[in-house]
């Protein structure tokens, strides 16, 4: 079963994640508790094998094929091994978190530390260490936090190593895990409303990078949507759409291009924040002041800008609860042994630092 949860504001993210956690009035399925032998059973091999397999035994011989076969297996019959039954009395834990996708290499998307702060104040009495996961060299982790999307031989990658996972923000599949979503159109639209309806902005334009990388395509949808979006608002004009690689570099040379078009509109929206770390850093050589020669809205993903930007007006889709909501998710994995996938959808906006719309 699929819990489809959509949000209103903020506390009620807390509310019902709360809610969630204490399993009340909460429709639940009872499954029978699963074993060795009837995964064995299943997927044609000894119990041996699948025990170890399932503690990732690197001293087993075993195509990687078996492998993903016992691994699906146990997560379809809620297999709960006995380490994971134990780890209420565990005092630590490893999450492994995968970023690998969000482009920025010379940078830590996800910032550890902020969700090991999170985590303290969620379960003070077990230590949680938050790891960067290597997508090359693989580890055993208690659950995994997978951010961005994911390629078909990644996503094997991550269930090889554990059972517990939540995805956030990752590709439009049923993994039958729990994940969380944003709703990126509507954080467009919401932008538009905004700069149009009750700024009077009569021109907008967009600034937006794209990368593309084997299944791993980010920056169309939200192209897409913005084009959509524009027209539906009576002001989309292609010669304010700049569009190039999705990087700090690009942002700088798409601002400076805009700005040499003798077009330049009223209002731009920076399409994430990579491309407005380097749009802004052009506007400012220009002397350009926001909002009184230029309005901007920055659609803010991972919260990556310097705090000298905090007072432009920006869309940000992952606030701290967002987080908050996710290890909670995982601790009830983990924990608690929930069975049934959940998937949450959350957004927000906020305009310089303070926030006005949740949705």
């Amino acid at each position: 079963m699929q819990l489809f949860l959509f949000f209103v504001s903020c506390g009620k993210i807390k509310l019902i994640a709360k809610y969630l956690l204490k399993n009340e009035k909460m429709e639940k399925r009872v499954y029978p508790m699963a074993t060795l032998k009837d995964i064995a059973k299943l997927a044609e091999v000894s119990p041996t094998t699948v025990s170890r397999v399932l503690n990732q035994d690197e001293t087993m011989v075993v195509s990687q094929e078996i492998k993903m076969k016992i691994f699906k297996i146990a997560h379809e019959l809620k297999y709960v091994s006995p380490r994971m039954r134990h780890l209420q009395e565990k005092e630590k834990m490893v999450i492994g978190v995968a970023d690998w996708n969000i482009v920025r290499p010379d940078r830590l998307n996800v910032q550890l530390a902020s969700l090991s702060c999170i985590a303290d104040s969620l379960s003070p009495k077990i230590k949680i260490e938050f790891v960067r996961m290597d997508r090359e060299v693989p580890g055993r982790y208690d659950g995994i936090i997978a951010f961005g999307c994911f390629t078909e031989e990644e996503m094997e990658y991550l269930c090889l190593q554990s059972i517990a996972i939540i995805f956030i923000n990752s590709n439009d599949q049923d993994y039958k895990y729990d994940s969380i979503v944003m709703d990126f159109d509507r954080g467009i639209r919401e932008s538009l409303e905004y700069l149009v309806n009750k700024r009077q902005y009569r021109s907008v334009g967009y600034i937006g990078g794209l990368y593309e990388k084997g299944e791993v395509r980010i920056g169309y949808r939200r192209l897409n949507c913005v084009r959509e979006t524009f027209a539906q608002y009576g002001c989309l004009d292609e010669k304010n759409v700049f569009i190039g690689e999705l990087s700090k570099e690009n942002g700088y040379l798409l601002a400076k291009k805009a700005m040499s078009s003798g077009h330049l509109p009223e209002a731009l929206i920076l399409g994430s924040d990579e491309i407005a770390e380097g749009a802004i850093e052009a506007f400012q050589e220009q002397g350009l002041r926001s909002p009184k020669d230029l309005a901007i809205v920055i659609y803010e993903d991972i919260k990556t800008l310097e705090s000298k930007w905090e007072n432009f007006t920006r869309v940000q889709m992952f606030p701290d609860i967002v987080w908050e909501t996710a290890i909670k998710l995982l601790l009830e994995q983990i924990q608690k042994q929930r069975t049934d996938s959940m998937k949450i959808s959350s957004r927000e906006i906020e305009i310089g630092g303070k926030r006005i719309i949740n949705f």
